[in-house]
């Protein structure tokens, strides 16, 4: 279906301009709800799309369309734009290339699997938090897949196919007069998760969050589990946006060459690695995924370009340049995340810090100063090398940029959450708040 709507659209656009961009998109979404115990609604979203980009004169046009009657009129328009825009020499498409191989990002199993099934997978789920002696709050079980098409003038037609499956549960633990929450999830190209297991392992953490203790403000070491890791780094990572290095958004600017975290520390933007979340063989423009070094042993060594942001500065495409559907033009935006220590700690060599699983209000972190004040959730305290007792409450303070100046890895698997792969982090001397 796709080819012969990518087909259309050439013919039509290629009447008005010499210099054009298709993207096409289908993708297929079934979601499970659940609310306390019970499962609330399915919903299914399919969206089947067109866009349309075009350069005349120097000068981008664009358009789009859900209606697949209408492909000659969406060329027409991304045409007529064009001419209402301004002059800019820096826009440009993707020359053609060849791809990389990424393997296991696309799961049959997204085709098989039933509603019955996911139903079951997400009661299993509910069940297992209420057997834990915990209520659930709410939930969700989702399977995704999706098919793009990029085409222009230069000779680039890509494709690629994609699944996801996703699966998350909130719940409530009680003890006398005191409750605790705790939520988590888990994601994957592949049906390769365990529904059960995340049920366990969210009760328990909120069996364990019940209670606590008020502890007494002081600069201490901080232990950040994925979730509350994640949280910060996406404030950290907005540093390395061509696009807001450009205008002026980023602390990092000018500072390539520069030591800017902990020498212990590398940072890779990597768009090809097997099943990762953020894999696919091209980015929304078209240029082949790579692996972008960002930070070697702690010295600044790049930022992620998209086409245009990386001629204004005059260099390649580092294959960031990505959509967030077929209605929108492709913007800087990282892929996989690799945050890479050649050093790491054991919790049990920490004599006096916290471990935080989650921060609250992480994203009112400044992204340009890099600024920070963020609640604890489901905190815990370390004690001569040990986990605990629960945190009551507390808040850390600091500035991101200056915090990853000195931090370590905890030994710890190595999980991807979200677009980052990563261990537990270890934070020196971070303000804590109680």
């Amino acid at each position: 279906m796709l080819n012969q709507i990518i087909e259309e659209a050439e013919r039509n656009i290629s009447k008005y301009c010499d210099e054009y961009e298709i993207f096409a998109e289908n993708s297929k979404l079934l979601e499970l709800d659940a609310q306390k115990s019970d499962l609330s609604f399915a919903k299914q979203e399919i969206n089947l799309g067109l866009g349309i980009r075009v350069i005349q004169d120097n000068k981008l046009g664009f358009a789009f369309t859900s209606d697949m009657n209408k492909i000659s009129e969406t060329a027409e328009k991304a045409y007529s734009n064009a001419k209402l825009n301004q002059e800019d020499s820096n826009f440009a498409f993707a020359e053609k290339s060849s791809y990389p191989t990424i393997k296991n990002n696309y799961d049959k199993k997204n085709e098989e699997l039933e509603l019955d099934e996911m139903t079951s997978f997400m009661e299993n789920i509910l069940s297992t938090v209420e057997e834990k002696g915990c209520k659930p709050t709410s939930g969700g079980f989702s399977r995704g897949s999706g098919e793009e098409i990029i085409l222009n003038s230069n000779g680039v037609n890509a494709s690629e196919k994609g699944t996801g499956f996703g699966a998350y549960i909130a719940v409530n633990a009680f003890k006398k007069d005191e409750f605790s929450s705790a939520y988590d999830s888990i994601s994957s190209c592949n049906y390769d998760f365990n529904g059960e297991e995340l049920a366990e392992k969210v009760s328990q953490l909120a069996m364990d969050s019940v209670g606590g203790e008020n502890i007494d403000t002081g600069d201490k070491e901080v232990v950040l589990d994925y979730n509350a890791a994640t949280g910060l780094l996406n404030t950290f990572m907005s540093g390395f946006n061509a696009d807001n290095v450009q205008r002026g958004r980023s602390i990092l600017k000018d500072k390539v060459g520069e030591s800017i975290v902990s020498e212990n520390l590398s940072i890779y933007d990597d768009g090809t690695i097997d099943a990762g979340l953020s894999s696919c063989k091209f980015d929304g423009e078209g240029t082949p995924s790579q692996k972008t070094e960002l930070v070697k042993d702690g010295v600044l060594k790049g930022f992620i370009y998209d086409m245009y942001t990386a001629n204004k500065a005059n260099i390649k495409s580092t294959g960031n340049g990505f959509r967030g559907s077929y209605s929108s033009t492709p913007g800087v935006s990282s892929s996989n995340i690799i945050l890479d220590f050649n050093k790491m700690t054991k919790i049990d060599e920490i004599d006096n810090g916290i471990i935080a699983t989650d921060l609250l209000g992480a994203h009112t972190a400044n992204p340009i100063s890099g600024d920070f004040s963020v609640e604890v959730n489901n905190g815990f305290l370390i004690e001569n090398g040990e986990i605990t007792k629960p945190i009551k409450k507390a808040m850390i303070s600091g500035n991101v940029f200056e915090t990853f100046k000195n931090c370590e890895a905890i030994d710890s698997q190595i999980k991807q959450y979200g677009s980052f792969i990563l261990p537990k982090i270890l934070l020196h001397n971070l303000r804590v708040i109680g």
